[in-house]
């Protein structure tokens, strides 16, 4: 079993886009949140069942789509560390992820 560790940042871009999508619908905006962590939940099981990014094919990151989010994280020995969160519309830079 994987033991699951949030980065700072990935935290913090998933409490602003929660606090975003909270303007127009609190309830909807609390939902993401929890279905966010229930999907990270089961990589403490199955911490390969995310895919590889399209950006990145031959990389050691990996992602959990949770509309209208992308969880990208890797898997280092039994941790599974969440590294970043971005809403799926903008572009992923590889450099992003490096420094979290």
């Amino acid at each position: 079993m994987a033991e699951v560790i949030w980065t700072e940042p990935a935290l913090q871009e998933l409490d602003d886009i929660a606090e975003y999508i909270a303007l127009d619908n609190v309830a909807a905006a609390s939902a993401l949140v929890k279905e966010v962590f229930g999907k990270i939940h089961r990589l403490e099981m199955f911490p390969q069942s995310g895919r590889i990014p399209a950006e990145l094919p031959n990389s050691i990151y990996r992602e959990v789509v949770v509309p209208p989010c992308r969880v990208f994280y890797r898997e280092e020995e039994s941790r599974v560390f969440i590294l970043y969160v971005m809403r799926e519309e903008r572009q992923l830079r590889a450099y992003i992820l490096e420094n979290s």
